[in-house]
């Protein structure tokens, strides 16, 4: 069996980690799989990088800012905004690789900005091959957004998307819409969400209407991800000894989908109060020095971490780990936090709620409450039990996202999908 992953990149978000670990743990488990990406960062030997040199190179190019300008054109030239949606207009030639022609089924993750366009899914859907599409947000179950927020238009048929700045009955938004109909259409595709509740979202769609949807979660590398001393990995990061640390982590600190402003209310709650000289935070992200003024507590900064050894070393330097994400699918970042023995707190929303297990390995904080969001804080890190909550948190992790469990749930789809392949 010869499985082809297709991703925008190899390793750049939390799609890019998930598909190359993916991959990794197929080959692992005897199947021929390969990642084909547009943005190559390591030398890995199994991803394989679409041409993008010369002609090729100008055009993927040309296809991202042609995307761009139509947003910034429906925006009426605000810049806000430019990068929410994805119209799928332009991008590359998958189909033309030796890769696609060799494999047996096209496995696609996150394959936006100007990478995948959908009349190249049309061709892709018209090649006969086996098609499965995880989804790392809701885009392939929308018109143009990655995430509804409050909306439910995708429900029937996508129109007044409350993304653009000016929308309207027949926006881009409705257009677009259409076209994805139309492509989806041309074959079949099993869809699958790397939690339920996205998978349960996009059973909603009408776009998806008639399609098999399931959820498989996403899986983690368990050598790297493992408790270990807190000592050694402070000392690793010259992070103080003696205080508590509360860990942060969003690859654009300033997206409010992420809910900053919830964790700088938190921070300042009374609640926490009694944590004064005792609390630290750390924060790491892009520009992630520029919300240091805004935090009460201590705080160190950090640039975007790529090596995952680095990481793991992070999550296990902290005693918390605190997602006030405002809608999310099945976070790395808690998995691997809680893979190290951390437990996490965020709010009841998304698949969040599948990850944590209220005051067990963890706390869930109210929707949009910061004071609760305050209290979670305060609860875990003067739990009596924290060492039980610690071990659960682990236990957790072991038990719902071990390779074994996620990769054996994909290859009997495959093996599904593909019942006569030798």
């Amino acid at each position: 069996m010869k499985v082809l992953l297709i991703n925008t990149s190899e390793t750049a978000g939390g799609a890019a980690i998930a598909a190359s670990r993916l991959c990794d743990s197929l080959n692992r488990h005897g199947v021929q799989a390969k990642l084909l990406v547009r943005d190559k960062h390591t030398d890995r030997v199994t991803t394989c990088r679409i041409p993008s040199d010369g002609l090729h190179g100008i055009l993927l190019k040309g296809a991202f800012l042609w995307e761009r300008f139509r947003v910034w054109w429906a925006n009426r030239f605000h810049r806000e905004g430019l990068f929410d949606v994805d119209l799928g207009v332009g991008g590359a030639s998958v189909v033309s690789t030796p890769e696609f022609r060799e494999a047996d089924i096209i496995h696609l993750h996150w394959v936006n900005q100007g990478f995948l366009s959908l009349s190249e899914l049309r061709r892709v859907l018209a090649s006969g091959k086996t098609v499965v599409w995880t989804m790392h947000d809701l885009w392939p179950a929308t018109s143009i957004c990655h995430y509804v927020r409050d909306c439910t238009y995708f429900h029937t048929h996508c129109h007044d998307c409350p993304q653009l700045r000016y929308p309207s009955a027949h926006d881009l938004s409705w257009k677009v819409f259409d076209q994805k109909a139309a492509t989806y259409s041309e074959g079949r595709i099993t869809f699958v969400g790397c939690s339920r509740w996205i998978a349960d979202q996009a059973r909603q769609s009408r776009l998806l209407c008639g399609f098999d949807i399931t959820s498989i979660p996403n899986t983690y590398d368990h050598h790297l991800f493992c408790p270990g001393s807190k000592e050694k990995a402070r000392l690793h990061f010259t992070l103080p000894k003696r205080l508590r640390l509360l860990l942060f982590v969003c690859q654009k600190v300033t997206d409010p989908r992420k809910g900053l402003d919830y964790l700088f209310t938190a921070l300042r709650s009374p609640r926490l109060h009694a944590w004064q000289g005792q609390l630290a935070v750390v924060v790491v992200g892009q520009m992630a020095e520029e919300i240091a003024e805004r935090i009460v507590q201590p705080i160190y900064t950090m640039d975007y971490i790529s090596d995952p050894a680095d990481m793991a070393e992070l999550y296990r330097a902290v005693d918390l780990f605190v997602t006030p994400s405002l809608e999310d699918n099945l976070p790395n970042t808690i998995m691997e936090a809680m893979a190290c023995g951390t437990p996490c707190v965020g709010f009841n929303v998304g698949g969040i709620p599948e990850m944590i297990d209220h005051e067990v390995n963890g706390y869930l904080a109210r929707y949009r409450d910061a004071e609760d969001l305050a209290l979670g804080i305060d609860k875990v890190l003067g739990a009596p039990n924290y060492s039980e909550l610690s071990a659960a948190a682990a236990h957790k992790a072991a038990t719902c996202w071990n390779e074994e469990h996620v990769i054996s749930q994909y290859i009997s789809l495959y093996e599904h999908l593909l019942p006569n392949l030798d």
